[in-house]
């Protein structure tokens, strides 16, 4: 891999749900294709040995497990809900091995949730427990992580301010219903673009697949992958719906990323 170049790998393509859905019996649930299967959305970029991943959901020790990382360089959170947080904990395998703190880049108000909602970080914890090294950030403008420059793309989840990131020339957009105005010229000519899309139909929180397809069309990326997929179509019946240069993304898929 050239020096100025990355991976993008999907740690995780689902919902908040994932697929399969607990207690459900459709038949993307049962789908015997491996696509089908989809851990909460993650994603981790890797670039001259070094891990910066984005969003610790439920599952992120299994995803790590699976994906290979042997080292953590940064954390960078998209928004506060559980599917995207609440694996943060697990951040401590890599701060006790590598005995360094990690970084962790989020907006203001993830980070006033991070400091509620995992508190015993910082306070003083009862005698034996393992706590994550981890280290604050607010990411209110361009910063570095891992050796690349990563550039907070503020966007919209229903009403919710949260934040998208764009690294070289690919563009993560996850749990994204609209995108404001201002944001455009900080994702303009993207090659890759992620970005979630859950249904068909409208949805009040998410981008639905139509609307997708539409941004696709307005940005003009060399590919869109759609990530954050619910279970309501197959990767085999979505990939049929979807335009040239559109494609689902799926659990483990990586993608050559340009950083210059």
């Amino acid at each position: 891999m050239a020096d100025d170049e990355a991976i993008f790998t999907f740690l995780g393509t689902g919902t908040s749900t994932g697929v399969p859905m607990a207690g459900c019996d459709c038949r993307v649930c049962r789908s015997p294709d491996e696509v089908d299967k989809r851990h909460r959305s993650s994603a981790v970029v890797s670039h001259d040995g070094k891990n910066v991943v984005i969003d610790t959901g439920p599952e992120f020790r299994v995803q790590a497990i699976r994906a290979g990382l042997d080292n953590v360089s940064a954390v960078l959170i998209t928004h506060d809900h559980a599917d995207h947080l609440h694996g943060l904990d697990d951040i401590r395998a890599y701060s006790l091995f590598k005995n360094t703190e990690v970084p962790v880049w989020a907006s203001a108000a993830t980070l006033e949730t991070v400091r509620q909602r995992f508190g015993y970080i910082w306070n003083a914890p009862q005698v034996g427990g393992g706590l994550p090294a981890i280290t604050l950030h607010e990411a209110n403008q361009p910063f570095r992580a891992g050796g690349m420059e990563f550039t907070p793309v503020p966007i919209l989840h229903g009403t919710l301010p949260i934040l998208g990131y764009r690294v070289g020339d690919l563009a993560y957009l996850t749990d994204v219903s609209s995108i404001p105005d201002s944001s455009f010229p900080l994702i303009d000519n993207v090659e890759t673009l992620i970005v979630s899309a859950v249904r068909i139909d409208n949805h009040p929180t998410h981008m639905s697949i139509p609307e997708a397809i539409a941004l696709h069309q307005r940005l003009r990326p060399r590919r869109t992958l759609l990530t954050h997929l619910t279970h309501s179509l197959t990767h085999r019946e979505l990939s049929e719906r979807l335009p040239s240069g559109m494609a689902p993304a799926y659990d483990g898929l990586r993608v050559r990323i340009r950083l210059t």
